[in-house]
């Protein structure tokens, strides 16, 4: 009888367990998602939005946009380095922006006329339309929604490295921070790098930080593109350019993203005791 009753009373209070786990469940947060309508690209885009814990609208923050900044793709684990950083080394309360894709082969890409690449990618050669968006819609967006201080970081790797190149040589001015990792330079026989000298005479000497990292096990190729990027940008003569470079001895092209970018932040905001 009393096995029973034990029987009996595992029975009821499972589910009644059940229940109270469910009850005290609630959402996890770590920002908010926005829809713009894009009139240049022609389609809606999706906005990952961090704000910091201590987010308030009277106060200015820098914004990191981050490409390939879908959910499933870099922006949680990015923003977790955002986070820790803020936390334990000193940088300050950023926003950041995600940018998820939607054909990151067509915005990332210029065009060519190359054969091969244009039957292997059909859809690729969009990037100017691209770069409209992020200077024309995305970036006053972000900057009427919120109170931002004019400080921009773009961050990139591979097809989102070659697009961040191209801003970084034909519009300089829509960020005063690159962070590019292993940019996929090879593209279109390699014509944004050697158009790069030319670029640079183009612009004025604004302030700019430029950042590149490229894994030491990556392809050669890979490892060649970026060293000669880097030395474009210090035979330019920029006084006001001021250039890290590194190779992440233990990486190649799939695991790169995440040291860099730590790499990255530790160099721009060094830990103080």
């Amino acid at each position: 009888m009393r096995l029973f009753a034990f029987l009996l009373a595992v029975l009821f209070y499972v589910p009644t367990l059940t229940a109270q786990n469910a009850e005290s469940a609630h959402p996890l947060n770590i920002g908010e998602i926005r829809t713009l309508h894009s009139g240049i690209l022609k389609e809606d885009r999706t906005l990952n939005i961090y704000l910091p814990a201590s987010y308030e609208a009277g106060k200015s923050y820098p914004v990191i946009y981050l490409l390939d900044g879908s959910i499933d793709e870099d922006f949680i684990h990015i923003t977790g380095l955002v986070q820790f950083f803020n936390l334990m080394f000193g940088m300050p309360d950023c926003i950041v922006v995600g940018i998820a894709n939607v054909d990151r082969k067509r915005d990332f890409t210029f065009q060519t006329d190359l054969k091969e690449l244009r039957e292997k990618y059909p859809t690729t050669g969009h990037s100017e339309a691209f770069i409209r968006f992020v200077a024309e819609e995305l970036q006053p967006y972000i900057e009427k929604t919120y109170k931002t201080d004019g400080t921009r970081y773009l961050i990139g790797q591979s097809l989102g490295g070659l697009l961040a190149s191209e801003i970084l040589l034909k519009r300089p001015e829509l960020f005063t921070h690159y962070l590019i990792v292993s940019p996929s330079l090879w593209w279109d026989d390699e014509s944004l790098l050697k158009q790069a000298p030319a670029l640079l005479q183009k612009h004025g000497d604004q302030p700019l930080y430029v950042y590149i990292s490229v894994g030491k096990k990556e392809d050669k190729i890979m490892r060649r593109e970026a060293t000669a990027l880097r030395d474009a940008l210090r035979k330019s003569g920029r006084p006001n350019l001021s250039l890290d470079f590194w190779e992440m001895p233990d990486d190649n092209h799939a695991t790169i993203l995440h040291g860099a970018i730590y790499e990255a932040f530790k160099r721009l905001f060094p830990y103080k005791d």
